[in-house]
């Protein structure tokens, strides 16, 4: 076959394929747009705030019609008609009158952000996130905003991953990366070049908790940080994801009991911070969530459903690990409990 000729044929079948890439495209492209416009699976109404006092702030995975955006129900009444607002979320958190927004946005080279929202949905602060939205806390006086992204990988459990995990103030302000903070081990200055921190929870406006990984020596650890000091201290080992109880007493957590890397089985557990007894609660599913805590008594995860790919339920546990778990809210992910 002569060169002008193979090459000619070589385009027309080019042009077959991008054409049929491009129908299987539109199709799929049609067929989300009418799963996300068909009526949600839940009773709901359009929210006219996005948070508030006495709430449950939390990202809607009911499919239907305000998939993926930011809803609430009263702390009373969980069960509740939820109220779902125009804002889409990938993780979020909130207090009475702000909501801390990570999400993706989708294109050829999709872009991550993190959004500071107030109550009437208006943007107070944004900045850009390094990858893929994971972890976001809120200060209790909505004075400091904590994000977590992955620069690699999906999750904790793969093999490789790496995170970014910063401190903002309410007005966009970047208080800096904890890996460029001074980190001790035991009391000792250490500077491990694999380090990465995950899952910030707030003690007060300079006191916070986070979990730091160290690969190569095989320890995930509870660290202190000080954020004037821009310090780092190890507190106890085997502890992810941590958040302070309302009482700053205890800290709830996810800990590794079973497997390792993509196979990891984590167990919600508890950290008395005086004491530094641990009580494993009776989860006997792996919980990749940071947890959050209803009250004092009871703390709250989400658990994706096995029926539905990208849909979940958040889950009720009492803290003392008196009772099995139990569902709460029906179709959602990443609760907030916002109280007055």
């Amino acid at each position: 076959m002569k060169t002008r000729t193979a090459w000619i044929v070589i385009a027309g079948i080019s042009v077959v394929a991008l054409g049929a890439t491009g129908a299987v495209g539109a199709v799929a492209w049609a067929d989300y747009q009418a799963r996300q416009d068909a009526p949600s699976l839940v009773s709901s109404t359009a929210a006219s705030e996005l948070t508030g006092a006495e709430r449950i702030v939390f990202r809607n995975t009911a499919a239907g019609l305000g998939y993926g955006h930011v809803a609430s129900v009263p702390l009373d009444s969980p069960g509740a008609p939820r109220e779902v607002s125009a804002v889409a979320c990938d993780r979020v958190d909130a207090t009475a009158d702000e909501v801390a927004c990570l999400r993706t946005v989708r294109g050829i080279t999709p872009l991550y952000t993190a959004t500071l929202l107030g109550a009437d949905g208006a943007v107070r602060a944004e900045w850009p996130l390094t990858g893929i939205p994971s972890r976001t806390r809120i200060s209790d006086d909505g004075a400091l905003i904590a994000t977590t992204a992955f620069v690699t990988g999906h999750s904790y459990a793969t093999i490789g991953f790496s995170t970014a995990t910063t401190v903002h103030t309410r007005d966009g302000a970047d208080l800096g990366n904890l890996e460029d903070w001074a980190l001790e081990v035991d009391g000792r200055p250490s500077a491990p070049v694999d380090r990465n921190y995950w899952g910030i929870t707030f003690a007060d406006d300079d006191t916070f908790y986070a979990t730091v990984g160290m690969s190569t020596q095989g320890v995930t650890s509870l660290v202190r940080g000080s954020i004037a000091a821009r310090t780092l201290q190890t507190v106890a080992d085997n502890v992810e994801c941590p958040s302070l109880s309302p009482d700053k007493t205890r800290i709830a957590f996810k800990r590794v009991t079973a497997g390792s890397g993509p196979t990891v089985h984590w167990t919600p557990a508890i950290y008395d911070l005086a004491t530094g007894e641990v009580t494993l609660l009776p989860e006997k599913r792996s919980i990749d969530d940071q947890i959050e805590w209803f009250d004092d008594d009871t703390i709250l995860y989400g658990m994706p459903r096995d029926d539905a790919a990208g849909d979940s339920d958040v889950w009720a546990l009492t803290a003392d690990g008196a009772s099995e778990p139990q569902v709460l809210i029906e179709h959602a992910w990443s609760p907030s409990v916002v109280r007055g």
